[in-house]
């Protein structure tokens, strides 16, 4: 009984670390945000996301991607929490397809069965494969879904369900000016210890501008993202800034409000033939430490 009380309360305090949000739902590795572009321009990846990390914020940016794509992250998060990433685009019969794996565990979690010294240390892990595709319904309207297998593994208990994506992209509202949005993570779960883990249903509603080139060596977008967590009381914003220099190097700043512990984030990017190098930092309040992701994408 003590142990499946530890249990519970590992469990709680993982998801609080992951949203620092008020209510409590499960499979919150699935908030972490995917590739270190997205992640330094304030998580903004329904609107940036033009790459194969669409997959993982808004499936409807697969229609209008061109080639195919192999994308790589890891994320070394604060507490012994960490996240790999792969992502696959390709085209089959005409059709863009994108095939996404998210993995991540928390290490060395403490085994106490009563108050006092650890009697031993066990991980947690979490897992996402996910199948996604893009079409265009008009000229400038796309549309798009995903379907996910869900996992999550802690001590001797394990759990797994599914979950879908829908998403919508809108380009050229007027010129430089494209609108998306995008409802993730319906679905369901098996119990994990007798009680069934909330999905972190999440809904995002961005807009993304091109400014106009001021430079013929330099370019720049701006992004602003609605992000709502429906078992949750409170709501985001997500602002995002890229500038381009050459089409080579790219420096990045965002910032995300109501949260408590997270605001600003930074990065920069690097673009070398047909490999694109990113890298974002997100600094942490409370002496919690601040998270680094590098990520790796090369047109096949």
């Amino acid at each position: 009984m003590k142990r499946t009380i530890f249990l519970i309360l590992i469990t709680f305090s993982f998801q609080y670390l992951y949203s620092q949000s008020a209510g409590l739902t499960g499979l919150s590795f699935l908030k972490i945000g995917v590739g270190a572009r997205n992640i330094a321009l304030g998580d903004n990846g329904t609107t940036f996301s033009n790459d194969a990390t669409a997959i993982f914020y808004n499936p409807a940016n697969l229609a209008t991607m061109k080639g195919n794509e192999i994308f790589i992250m890891h994320n070394s998060w604060i507490q012994d929490v960490s996240a790999e990433a792969l992502a696959v685009k390709f085209d089959l019969w005409g059709l863009p397809l994108g095939i996404g794996l998210n993995s991540t565990s928390v290490s060395d979690i403490p085994e106490r069965t009563v108050a006092g010294d650890k009697i031993g240390s066990f991980d947690a892990h979490y897992f996402s494969g996910a199948l996604a595709t893009g079409f265009q319904i008009t000229d400038n309207l796309n549309a798009g879904f995903a379907f996910k297998f869900l996992y999550e593994n802690m001590f001797s208990d394990e759990a797994q369900g599914y979950g879908f994506d829908f998403g919508f992209t809108y380009n050229e509202i007027i010129p430089n000016l494209s609108a998306a949005a995008a409802l993730k993570n319906l679905g369901s779960m098996t119990e994990l210890r007798n009680q069934t883990s909330k999905l972190p249903t999440e809904l995002r509603v961005g807009a993304l501008y091109a400014i106009p080139a001021y430079h013929e060596l330099f370019s720049s977008k701006v992004s602003v993202e609605y992000q709502k967590y429906t078992e949750l009381t409170d709501s985001h914003i997500n602002f995002g800034v890229e500038t381009i220099y050459n089409s080579m190097f790219a420096l990045r700043l965002g910032y995300m409000t109501q949260y408590e512990a997270k605001g600003f984030t930074a990065g920069i990017g690097f673009k070398w033939n047909i490999v694109n190098v990113d890298y974002a930092f997100t600094p942490f309040k409370y002496d919690l430490g601040s998270t680094q992701t590098v990520s790796i994408r090369a047109a096949l």
